[in-house]
């Protein structure tokens, strides 16, 4: 009886409760959600931090940043582990999104989303082969071609394929296979590289339909004698990869084969023999109007650990291939990237989910932009 005497009127009491916020309700004015367009052409040193959340690794996200003002612009969700790139006009920030019809299971689609860079809305999209790589974002997964009218979408089945999507018809040009070969490394308007296997570079062109029109093999470095990281950077159509100990390898692409350039190392004999190697997910970034070279580097190289995060970052001279700085972050940084204005800054992904800032006129540390994101996989600029 006692429960009864509680009860009654406990139901009663939230009955008129309910009556009154439902007479209340056609008194309130309508939410609104207001939405802000961003700066175009966008601030010098805007950031996309891709956000990969390893916590449920279903749906992914790009915060878009200012780190002058340290303050978020927005963001733009995007499908499972999803790779992302901005187009050369700045207009446009596409994701291969992938996603499943029971959010982690069921049917799937795949589609390339190219976001307004402005408004951080849908421009359009593309439906594309359920083929794109899930794998940990980087560079050359996803990427535009020169004049912005392609773009290349990197797929592993395990059997490897660039899917190309010309970006005015707004639809699938081809699917390019290149076996035994990775990535997508963009040539000027019309080609792209991939690196092979055996060692070699392989180099795709296209017609104006996005249709291949030929390839070719170069040989480029001994797999069975060093250990290539496939994260390069590039100044147009110059492309600098590393190996795990160190060892910087040119490639000019811009003649009709590639020009193997001369290699040189980041470490002298005496820093090797220390243990000082390279190490990082995006573990080089490059600042061209500065002609420098900026690499994760630690002070104790495992073979097995040249993935991971260092707070230590050097400076190099791309034209002598000398050091010029060391740079330290206060949190172990796991991916770069350096801006392309001439007064640049360089930008680090932290493990903690935010974005180390340096200034690259001082070397010195700028800020910190904590919590970002919470996997910050790549950060991407102009």
């Amino acid at each position: 009886m006692r429960t009864n005497r509680i009860t009654v009127p406990s139901a009663l009491g939230l009955s008129l409760l309910m009556l009154g916020l439902n007479s209340a309700h056609a008194d309130l004015p309508p939410d609104t959600i207001g939405q802000t367009t961003l700066a175009f052409p966008p601030e010098a040193h805007r950031a996309y931090v891709v956000d990969v959340e390893f916590e449920s690794f279903v749906m992914g996200r790009v915060t878009v940043v200012d780190p002058d003002k340290k303050k978020i612009l927005g963001m733009v969700p995007t499908g499972f582990a999803a790779p992302s790139a901005l187009s050369h006009d700045r207009k446009t920030l596409y994701s291969a999104d992938l996603f499943y019809s029971r959010g982690t299971r069921g049917t799937r689609t795949d589609v390339l989303t190219a976001w307004d860079t402005s408004t951080l809305s849908p421009s359009w999209e593309v439906v594309i082969p359920s083929k794109r790589a899930e794998s940990l974002t980087q560079r050359y997964g996803l990427k535009p071609s020169g004049d912005d009218r392609f773009v290349y979408v990197y797929n592993f089945t395990p059997s490897t394929s660039v899917t190309v999507v010309d970006t005015q018809s707004h639809a699938v040009s081809s699917e390019i296979a290149i076996p035994g070969c990775v990535l997508n490394y963009p040539v000027g308007n019309r080609r792209f590289a991939s690196l092979c296997g055996d060692g070699s570079l392989q180099v795709v062109t296209l017609n104006d339909q996005g249709q291949e029109t030929a390839r070719s093999r170069t040989p480029f470095f001994d797999p069975n004698a060093e250990k290539l990281n496939e994260r390069a950077v590039n100044v147009g159509d110059t492309y600098y990869f590393v190996t795990t100990t160190g060892t910087v390898r040119p490639v000019d692409f811009a003649g009709d084969a590639p020009k193997i350039l001369p290699s040189w190392s980041l470490v002298n004999d005496a820093e090797k023999k220390t243990g000082w190697a390279p190490g990082g997910w995006q573990l080089m970034a490059v600042a061209p109007k500065l002609d420098r070279l900026y690499v994760l580097m630690h002070d104790a190289h495992d073979a097995m650990k040249w993935e991971d995060p260092s707070t230590l970052i050097w400076a190099f001279d791309i034209k002598t291939g000398k050091k010029v700085a060391t740079l330290e972050a206060p949190t172990p940084v796991w991916s770069l990237q350096a801006t392309g204005d001439d007064k640049p800054l360089l930008l680090g992904a932290d493990v903690e989910g935010g974005l180390q800032v340096f200034d690259l006129s001082t070397n010195k540390l700028q800020s910190s932009m904590p919590k970002v994101a919470k996997t910050a996989a790549q950060v991407m600029s102009y």
